[in-house]
Protein backbone atom coordinates (compact mmCIF):
# COMPACT_ATOMS: atom_id res chain seq x y z
CA UNK A 1 0.00 0.00 0.00
CA UNK A 2 1.37 3.50 -0.91
CA UNK A 3 0.61 6.17 1.75
CA UNK A 4 1.16 9.76 0.78
CA UNK A 5 0.91 12.13 4.06
CA UNK A 6 -0.15 15.15 2.41
CA UNK A 7 -0.05 17.38 5.18
CA UNK A 8 3.83 16.39 6.55
CA UNK A 9 5.39 14.97 3.38
CA UNK A 10 8.91 14.49 5.56
CA UNK A 11 6.99 12.18 7.48
CA UNK A 12 7.25 9.68 3.88
CA UNK A 13 10.56 8.54 5.50
CA UNK A 14 9.05 7.64 9.23
CA UNK A 15 6.79 5.64 7.20
CA UNK A 16 8.89 3.39 5.23
CA UNK A 17 11.06 2.99 8.39
CA UNK A 18 8.49 2.18 10.98
CA UNK A 19 5.55 0.08 8.31
CA UNK A 20 7.84 -0.66 5.13
CA UNK A 21 9.12 -3.65 3.80
CA UNK A 22 10.73 -5.43 5.54
CA UNK A 23 9.88 -3.92 8.52
CA UNK A 24 9.23 -5.70 11.94
CA UNK A 25 5.78 -4.39 11.45
CA UNK A 26 5.64 -6.28 7.76
CA UNK A 27 6.78 -9.52 9.35
CA UNK A 28 4.42 -9.30 12.04
CA UNK A 29 1.13 -8.71 9.70
CA UNK A 30 2.04 -9.22 6.37
CA UNK A 31 1.81 -6.31 4.90
CA UNK A 32 3.75 -3.23 4.87
CA UNK A 33 3.06 0.57 3.40
CA UNK A 34 5.61 2.79 1.27
CA UNK A 35 5.58 6.34 2.49
CA UNK A 36 5.76 8.04 -1.26
CA UNK A 37 5.20 11.93 -2.48
CA UNK A 38 3.07 13.27 -4.97
CA UNK A 39 5.60 12.79 -7.91
CA UNK A 40 5.37 9.28 -7.46
CA UNK A 41 2.16 8.01 -9.53
CA UNK A 42 0.87 9.31 -12.82
CA UNK A 43 -2.98 9.89 -11.82
CA UNK A 44 -5.72 11.66 -14.58
CA UNK A 45 -6.77 15.29 -14.21
CA UNK A 46 -9.49 16.12 -11.69
CA UNK A 47 -8.41 12.85 -9.32
CA UNK A 48 -8.71 14.59 -6.09
CA UNK A 49 -12.31 15.45 -7.16
CA UNK A 50 -13.19 11.40 -6.73
CA UNK A 51 -11.15 10.45 -3.38
CA UNK A 52 -13.10 8.24 -1.09
CA UNK A 53 -12.97 9.19 2.41
CA UNK A 54 -12.65 6.81 5.23
CA UNK A 55 -13.64 8.48 8.11
CA UNK A 56 -15.38 6.30 11.11
CA UNK A 57 -15.71 4.97 14.49
CA UNK A 58 -12.64 2.45 13.18
CA UNK A 59 -9.97 5.34 12.23
CA UNK A 60 -10.60 6.76 15.45
CA UNK A 61 -10.77 10.48 14.33
CA UNK A 62 -7.78 10.26 11.34
CA UNK A 63 -9.52 10.52 8.08
CA UNK A 64 -7.85 8.81 4.88
CA UNK A 65 -8.08 9.68 1.52
CA UNK A 66 -8.35 7.16 -0.75
CA UNK A 67 -8.00 6.72 -4.46
CA UNK A 68 -11.05 6.29 -6.61
CA UNK A 69 -10.63 2.52 -7.77
CA UNK A 70 -10.72 3.89 -11.41
CA UNK A 71 -8.46 6.49 -10.83
CA UNK A 72 -5.94 3.71 -9.40
CA UNK A 73 -6.58 1.42 -12.23
CA UNK A 74 -5.12 4.10 -14.84
CA UNK A 75 -2.14 4.82 -12.79
CA UNK A 76 -1.23 1.42 -12.41
CA UNK A 77 -1.34 1.31 -16.01
CA UNK A 78 0.55 4.00 -17.05
CA UNK A 79 3.22 2.72 -14.89
CA UNK A 80 3.08 -1.11 -16.76
CA UNK A 81 4.85 -2.32 -14.38
CA UNK A 82 4.20 -6.80 -14.31
CA UNK A 83 2.61 -6.44 -10.87
CA UNK A 84 0.62 -3.25 -11.71
CA UNK A 85 -0.60 -5.35 -15.11
CA UNK A 86 -2.15 -7.72 -12.62
CA UNK A 87 -3.41 -5.72 -10.07
CA UNK A 88 -5.84 -4.10 -12.75
CA UNK A 89 -6.55 -7.48 -14.42
CA UNK A 90 -7.73 -8.71 -10.75
CA UNK A 91 -9.47 -5.27 -10.61
CA UNK A 92 -11.54 -5.88 -13.72
CA UNK A 93 -11.82 -9.75 -13.04
CA UNK A 94 -13.67 -9.23 -9.71
CA UNK A 95 -15.24 -6.05 -11.17
CA UNK A 96 -14.09 -3.14 -9.03
CA UNK A 97 -13.56 -1.23 -12.00
CA UNK A 98 -14.77 -1.31 -15.70
CA UNK A 99 -12.74 -1.12 -18.87
CA UNK A 100 -15.43 1.35 -20.47
CA UNK A 101 -14.78 4.14 -17.42
CA UNK A 102 -10.73 3.55 -17.23
CA UNK A 103 -10.83 4.14 -21.38
CA UNK A 104 -12.72 7.00 -20.43
CA UNK A 105 -10.23 8.68 -18.04
CA UNK A 106 -7.43 7.87 -19.90
CA UNK A 107 -8.95 9.83 -23.19
CA UNK A 108 -10.42 12.72 -21.29
CA UNK A 109 -7.91 13.36 -18.21
CA UNK A 110 -5.16 12.03 -19.02
CA UNK A 111 -1.87 13.91 -20.34
CA UNK A 112 -1.74 13.19 -24.43
CA UNK A 113 1.74 12.08 -24.24
CA UNK A 114 0.59 8.66 -21.84
CA UNK A 115 -2.53 8.08 -23.49
CA UNK A 116 -1.87 5.53 -26.85
CA UNK A 117 0.20 3.44 -24.67
CA UNK A 118 -2.26 3.26 -21.57
CA UNK A 119 -4.54 2.75 -23.41
CA UNK A 120 -3.18 -0.33 -25.67
CA UNK A 121 -2.07 -1.77 -22.18
CA UNK A 122 -5.88 -1.77 -21.17
CA UNK A 123 -6.88 -3.45 -24.21
CA UNK A 124 -4.61 -6.12 -24.30
CA UNK A 125 -5.45 -6.91 -20.25
CA UNK A 126 -9.30 -6.50 -21.62
CA UNK A 127 -8.54 -9.00 -24.74
CA UNK A 128 -7.41 -11.91 -21.81
CA UNK A 129 -9.97 -11.01 -19.47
Amino acid sequence: MDTWPAEDPAKADLIDGSIGELSPFHDTFGYYAHGIGPETAVLPAKWESRVVVIENENTHGVRGLCLHPTDLAVSKLVAGRDKDMLFVAAMLRHHLVRTEEIQRLIHEELAPARRDETSLRLCRLAAVG
